[in-house]
């Protein structure tokens, strides 16, 4: 078991005036996910509600004044000018005209192709915290704008609360929601998006729903069956999980979570993962730790 929760009080604490160090990169967790259609352009409609954590990733960004935008360490299986967190520097860069740079160190906690937001929150805290540190002066609106350019799930981590979205992820309506403590397994495997939502066994008309009335309608993961059919590994992850609590998968999976009544329960449950497996305790998040640095 491991709880690498984040620490919220002081984000991005300034070694220097040129340094932000440990800004923290939330998970995510779908709380249902339903595909209502499809745009001609291929894109998948949807409705989901995201709900943050007080898990995640962390980055530090040092301040360059020539331009150059470099992720300073290995991330295994990522490219440097693959990374999001690369992408999203460089798409900022090129929106505001800033002549700055930045050296990025990225603290990778979250499994990837695990569905709970990995990259996207990456990206969305290199976004945050280089308006900052190059002083570009973008509101949240903009830089949600630009993460949807680089992901359906990155605006989310801008708009910095739980939410419930619609459209490919990007229509976000904030949501008020309980505190929760959540069991989160990852079942060591890779789980690619696109696989998922390419499927021909996909659903993808399932009847609207209205926020108002989500927690009490009847609502699952409509890329949980998909996902399971090609990796067995989620299923009895869901399965194991679901006999200690109602469990599901977020997003196109891989990970699988479960809410729980307290962080005692939740740390009982993660002992006792199978050690095939790794689990964590995690708590909900009410707004992304970095909140207050956009308006």
């Amino acid at each position: 078991m491991d709880h690498p929760a984040l620490t919220a009080a002081q984000p991005g604490a300034r070694d220097t005036a040129t340094r932000l160090l440990g800004c923290p990169a939330p998970a995510k967790l779908n709380l249902f996910l339903h595909v209502v259609g499809r745009r001609a352009d291929g894109y998948h409609l949807l409705q989901t509600a995201f709900r943050l954590l007080d898990w995640g990733d962390s980055l530090d960004f040092g301040l360059r004044t020539d331009g150059v935008i470099r992720r300073v360490n290995d991330v295994p299986g990522v490219e440097e000018d693959a990374d999001l967190v690369v992408r999203a520097a460089r798409l900022l860069q090129a929106r505001t005209g800033t002549a700055l740079g930045a050296d990025v160190t990225v603290h990778k906690r979250l499994p990837m192709g695990g569905g709970i937001g990995g990259g996207s929150s990456d990206a969305a805290t290199t976004l945050i915290a280089l308006n900052r540190l190059w002083n570009t002066g973008l509101s949240r609106n903009a830089l949600q704008g630009l993460g949807l350019q680089l992901g359906a799930d990155v605006p989310v981590f801008v708009f910095g609360r739980d939410a419930f979205a619609e459209g490919v992820g990007e229509a976000l309506q904030a949501l008020d929601l309980p505190p929760a403590w959540y069991v989160v397994i990852s079942p060591g495997v890779s789980v690619p998006t696109a696989e998922i939502f390419s499927a021909q066994d996909l659903t993808r008309n399932t009847p609207l729903i209205k926020m108002a009335d989500f927690a009490a309608s009847t609502t699952r993961n409509d890329l949980q069956p998909v996902a399971c059919s090609r990796y067995p590994a989620v299923q009895d992850a869901i399965d194991w999980l679901s006999a200690r609590a109602p469990a599901m998968m977020t997003g196109s999976g891989a990970c699988v979570f479960a809410e729980v009544p307290s962080e005692a329960e939740a740390d009982r449950i993660a002992k006792s993962c199978p050690p095939r497996w790794k689990a964590w305790v995690a708590r909900s998040l009410a707004r992304h730790p970095l909140y207050e640095w956009l308006e």
